[in-house]
């Protein structure tokens, strides 16, 4: 699995210059995505809705809305 392309605008278009905060998506090539954000497992774990649940080895990441917002025009439809 390698990462084929980054999905939207760098951190340093979005505004990030310092590193402190670098949410990011990639596509990966087995046609899976990769998400780079702030980890809120603990903070979002209870909030779930009944019909979603988490593994063990699957964690709750928060990505800014401009982040993803900024990647729509890279999202495949397909």
């Amino acid at each position: 699995m390698k990462i084929v392309r980054r999905l939207g605008a760098t951190p340093r278009e979005r505004g990030s210059a310092t590193g402190q905060s670098c949410p990011d998506i990639f596509e990966l090539s087995d046609g899976d995505f990769a998400v780079i954000g702030r980890e809120a497992t603990a903070e979002l774990d209870t909030e779930l809705p009944p019909d979603a649940a988490r593994a063990d080895y699957e964690r709750i990441v928060v990505i800014t809305r401009e982040t993803l917002l900024r990647a729509k025009r890279d999202i495949p439809d397909v």
